[in-house]
């Protein structure tokens, strides 16, 4: 059985939020661990597998896969049954993956950076801007409710993800904060989000 090593209140709490959408709680085993926070408390935890102590981490067998991104692609991929994804030989595959890199290549870094007030024009040719970040999810957001369409998918989930925890990023496109308040009201959140604040593991 898959096992994802989680800290409450972390990057791996998107993680537990896309095994809820999914159905899955009973097919993944959840450990949860310590790491080092910003605000100096936490630390690295030994039974953490992960070669830098970071969350989400998932190990399934011998097979150990990191990045948020990448993990979304292998669950998606591992249980196609549950349509968050977009199996091999689906029309949709390559833009499903294209928002997965998108938002690990792209979008996290921009939003990190102005985050930090770093400036510098290598930072804005080799990753974009925030305008050119919204106006791409603008765009795609133009005349459907999700960025694959009409139906809810794992990168909506991933990209929308940034503006649950820090809703002043948000932009003041019309279009994008629909989409993110559409991925807020999923009852799936709440459920997480009361876990994670009982801090409690899956069961």
């Amino acid at each position: 059985m898959p096992t994802l090593y989680h800290s409450p209140n972390s990057r791996s709490t998107l993680i537990l939020l896309l095994i809820e959408e999914m159905g899955i709680t009973d097919r993944i085993d959840v450990v949860n661990v310590t790491v080092a926070r910003q605000d100096g408390s936490g630390g690295p935890d030994a039974r953490n597998p992960h070669p830098e102590k970071k969350v989400p981490y998932l190990t399934n067998g011998d097979d150990h896969i990191r990045e948020r991104g990448a993990i979304v692609a292998y669950l998606t991929d591992m249980f196609p049954d549950t349509a968050l994804g977009r199996p091999v030989g689906h029309p949709q595959r390559g833009k499903f993956l294209g928002w997965l890199f998108y938002y690990q290549g792209v979008m996290e870094p921009v939003l990190v950076l102005d985050w930090a007030n770093v400036e510098h024009a290598a930072l804005h040719t080799t990753f974009r801007d925030l305008d050119a970040v919204f106006s791409c999810l603008a765009n795609a957001l133009q005349d459907q409710p999700y960025l694959l369409g009409g139906e809810y998918s794992a990168v909506d989930l991933l990209l929308s993800s940034p503006f649950q925890w820090l809703p002043d990023a948000m932009p003041q496109h019309p279009s994008i904060q629909a989409w993110i308040q559409r991925c807020a009201n999923r009852p799936a959140l709440a459920t997480v989000m009361a876990r994670e604040a009982a801090g409690s593991q899956l069961v």
